[in-house]
């Protein structure tokens, strides 16, 4: 089988941290978010991957090449994004048979799309996921193990299975694509979906675990994920009276000081270099090259490559972007007073992110004055900067 893995776009709604990559290329934990989408599928037993790109589409080209863990690997071109429909037309010259289709931006559990697929291979099929309140999702009206019909965002929702992107689709519905625009000016899958229901018999796979990607917090709960999976392995090196403790991954090339202590789940990318005298603890992940100096504190946070954060600064639950700098003193405000959740800026508005504990996200380049001071939830713009003793409470 065939699996279309969508990842054409930028992800708006992940800004700043997509001026320069895009949002399935974003990291989570060793590999690129959209890698552990392909990973599922691999796992699943497809026979060849066919990656929808757009924006920056040459990173996500570099990362796979032509074969990825065996599999043959194909590209469609969505020179512009227009849907979930017209990504899939777009890669319909690679289609032959039954096919699946995944966000390239969202994460299943393994064993689930393996279920998945199996059933796929005799029937047309869909992922549903439960939750407690399903009315800002599609959620499917499924009787006895079959699905009816599908429904938006509805005020008052037929169950709690909502739709995770994982489709298995017939042969026929190649032919399908073709579908109307939505009300938004989109080409959309779900269209297609409903095609599926009417003509064919549609079963329904409950996904075990599943996250769907699109917002910085939720890159944080990605990392979470995928960094408490890790197997403790230490291939770099730790000198003097450094404390390792639970599960640490130190990759070859990494450099751990005397004095440091890191708590896992925490992984250390080579080139990295820690210390002296760090604490870094829950569910962080340092990238390629990241400095982390003497009397910083870490704590779950994700700190993407070349970033540096060298002298008694605190970065908590935030997400920090490529060469982000912050002067000596910095220290990042991750909890609001009255012990509401965090808000957030997403595409011009505030929102909740529904954490008791939010930092900052600093896109690529920015770079902080000492003594800054930086709110709970607030934004560095890309190459953003702040003037020493600064208290930031807006973004920048």
């Amino acid at each position: 089988m065939q699996a279309v893995v969508l990842a054409a776009g930028q992800g708006t709604r992940m800004r700043p941290l997509t001026d320069a990559t895009p949002k399935p290329m974003l990291p989570v934990a060793d590999r690129p978010l959209v890698a552990h989408t392909a990973d599922a599928a691999v796992e699943a037993g497809v026979d060849e991957l066919v990656l929808v790109v757009g924006y920056e589409a040459d990173q996500v080209r570099d990362f796979f090449g032509a074969e990825y863990r065996g599999v043959p690997v194909e590209y469609a071109v969505q020179e512009e994004q227009l849907g979930t429909a017209h990504a899939v037309r777009c890669a319909r010259e690679h289609l032959e048979g039954p096919f699946a289709v995944l966000n390239g931006d969202d994460l299943y559990d393994e064993a689930s799309l393996a279920e998945l697929f199996t059933v796929g291979r005799d029937r047309p099929v869909v992922g549903t996921y439960r939750v407690e309140d399903p009315t800002s999702y599609g959620v499917f009206e499924v009787e006895d193990g079959e699905v009816r019909g599908i429904v938006e965002k509805p005020s008052d929702p037929p169950t709690d299975q909502i739709n995770v992107g994982a489709y298995v689709f017939p042969a026929a519905a190649r032919e399908w694509l073709d579908v109307e625009q939505s009300e938004r000016g989109e080409y959309e899958l779900t269209d297609v979906l409903a095609r599926t229901i009417e003509e064919r018999s549609v079963g329904a796979v409950e996904v075990d675990r599943w996250l769907g990607c699109g917002r910085p917090w939720e890159l944080l709960e990605a990392n979470e994920w995928k960094i408490g999976e890790l197997e403790r392995r230490i291939d770099g090196d730790v000198k003097g009276d450094a404390e390792l403790h639970g599960t640490v991954v130190v990759e070859e090339g990494a450099t751990i000081e005397p004095g440091v202590v890191i708590e896992g789940p925490v992984l250390v990318r080579s080139g990295a270099e820690i210390g002296p005298n760090a604490y870094v603890r829950g569910a962080t992940m340092l990238g390629e090259g990241v400095h982390v100096g003497h009397g910083v504190e870490v704590k779950n946070s994700v700190v993407r490559e070349g970033a540096a954060v060298p002298h008694v600064s605190y970065v908590g639950d935030s997400v920090l972007g490529r060469d982000v700098n912050l002067g000596a003193g910095t220290q990042v405000a991750n909890l609001r007073h009255d012990d509401q959740p965090v808000e957030h800026t997403v595409k011009g508005e505030r929102v909740s992110t529904d954490r008791r504990k939010f930092g900052v996200v600093a896109g690529d380049g920015a770079k902080t004055g000492v003594n800054t001071s930086l709110n709970p939830g607030v934004t560095l713009s890309s190459d953003a900067t702040t003037l020493p003793g600064e208290t930031v409470s807006r973004d920048r």
